[in-house]
């Protein structure tokens, strides 16, 4: 049974920023905006006439950057004499944001601190930082003005939304994945969200160190991926499935081939050797659609050591249990789920779908064989994320897939600062996959099994 114990402090710099006030969020872009509404107005109403969007459009990034900037700034010197030369820069700054960037959202998107940016109606806009929701000042001009800025980051990954298509998945240039849905669907208006990841990413050692996991856990899952154990990352809407699925990639071996598969493509995997497919949505006809279904059969031709399915959210379930049982060890996927035994569930359910005359026992069966390992990851009421079960896939018993659980994250209350209070625990059962691992090189201590990490 578990029996030592490991008392760790806070993470370093958590406070900070729980004590974030939203109050000062963008203040000083808000008064910006409330000074010079009618400028850039008069500006908007202007530039078509005086510079060429389209050619400016066609050129290199930075480049479009430095021509618009300063044509801009030609224009400003003429209609606004009275500007002095910090609020012509200030203007010409917000117009090149608005001509080429997403507008208003531009400051959001720069600050690190911020991993969703939550645009409700065009006047109401919300961050995500460190697990918490804050209002900003942020505001559109109205509904068109969003829109336009949703067309904008489609078109430019080849995708649509209008009133024949009137929700869409896309990405940002920097791997942000983006989601936007306006009328009739949207009710009160367009809404968009876009889930930011780290430019670096979080390596196993940083989710040590934010309390995600314990070193215990983080060697055994580093451990899996190496011994290529099949395993499936589940959890809720924004627990942190695709930070934890990237950190798992990360220890797959660099001559290893990789063929990762998305709906949008969002994934940051450090080997070399990568193949990235994405789904495709149908073109205006309702046709050219391609399904993560279809990606997954043709993966199976690109000679892959190791598939990995950013999620798996229908059919495709069955075809990704099929690979993992034919030959490609070490796959890796996600799931919407609130338990591993409700992962099971829905894989269950999933790959029902794509052939309704396979009977549920056999269903079962492949799982029971395909997945060696599943780890469940869940946001706390305070923000923080925890590894709260990683359980291992064990066999059949009669009808039913069964289960061990290796490690638990216990919940055992809250402080006064509304902080989660809890323990690691192992369960003290050791893996029946040890033996896998250790026929890998890899030998697993006998007290990772056995220390209790308490947060309190």
């Amino acid at each position: 049974m578990a029996s030592a114990l490991q008392v760790v402090p806070p993470p370093a710099g958590l406070p900070g920023i729980l004590a974030f006030d939203p109050r000062t969020l963008d203040r000083g872009y808000a008064d910006f905006q409330d000074r010079f509404p009618e400028l850039k107005t008069t500006l908007h109403r202007l530039l078509p006439h005086r510079i060429n969007l389209e050619s400016m459009s066609m050129m290199q990034g930075g480049r479009a950057n430095e021509e618009l900037r300063s044509a801009i700034l030609r224009v400003v010197n003429d209609e606004c004499p009275e500007l002095d030369e910090n609020e012509r820069e200030s203007l010409a700054s917000e117009m090149v944001e608005e001509v080429l960037g997403l507008g208003p959202l531009e400051p959001l998107l720069k600050d690190p601190t911020v991993s969703d940016i939550l645009v409700t109606t065009a006047k109401m806009v919300y961050v995500e930082r460190a697990g918490k929701l804050y209002e900003t000042r942020v505001e559109f001009k109205d509904d068109a003005h969003l829109i336009r800025v949703i067309e904008r980051i489609v078109s430019r990954v080849g995708r649509r939304i209008d009133e024949t298509c009137p929700l869409v998945d896309a990405r940002l240039p920097d791997g942000s994945r983006v989601n936007a849905v306006i009328p009739p669907i949207a009710v009160d208006g367009p809404a968009l969200s876009i889930r930011r990841f780290g430019k670096g990413g979080l390596d196993g050692d940083a989710l040590v160190r934010n309390l995600t996991m314990t070193e215990g856990m983080h060697a055994v899952l580093k451990a899996a991926v190496k011994a290529r154990l099949n395993i499936v990352v589940s959890g809720g809407t924004g627990a942190g499935k695709t930070t934890l699925l990237n950190m798992l990639s990360g220890y797959i071996d660099a001559s290893e081939r990789v063929v990762t598969i998305e709906d949008a493509a969002e994934l940051k995997l450090r080997q070399r050797h990568v193949v990235r497919l994405e789904a495709r949505p149908a073109n205006i006809d309702g046709e050219g659609a391609v399904r993560i279904r279809q990606l997954l059969v043709n993966a199976l031709r690109m000679r892959p050591d190791r598939i990995i399915v950013g999620e798996v959210r229908g059919e495709e379930a069955l075809d990704m249990l099929q690979a993992m049982n034919t030959g490609h060890d070490g796959s890796l996927t996600t799931v919407h789920a609130n338990t591993p035994r409700d992962a099971v569930s829905r894989l269950e359910v999933m790959s029902s779908m794509a052939n309704s005359n396979i009977p549920m026992r056999a269903i079962r069966q492949q799982i029971s064989a395909a997945i060696h390992l599943f780890v469940q990851i869940a946001r706390m009421s305070d923000g923080t994320r925890r590894i709260t079960h990683i359980t291992e896939c064990v066999g059949m018993e009669g009808d039913l897939v069964t289960m061990q659980d290796i490690f638990v994250f216990d919940k055992t209350g809250v402080g006064a600062d509304g902080r989660v209070l809890g323990r690691f625990k192992p369960t003290g059962i050791r893996p029946k996959f040890s033996e896998r691992v250790l026929a890998a090189g890899i030998e697993l201590p006998p007290s990772l099994f056995h220390t209790v990490v308490e947060i309190r």
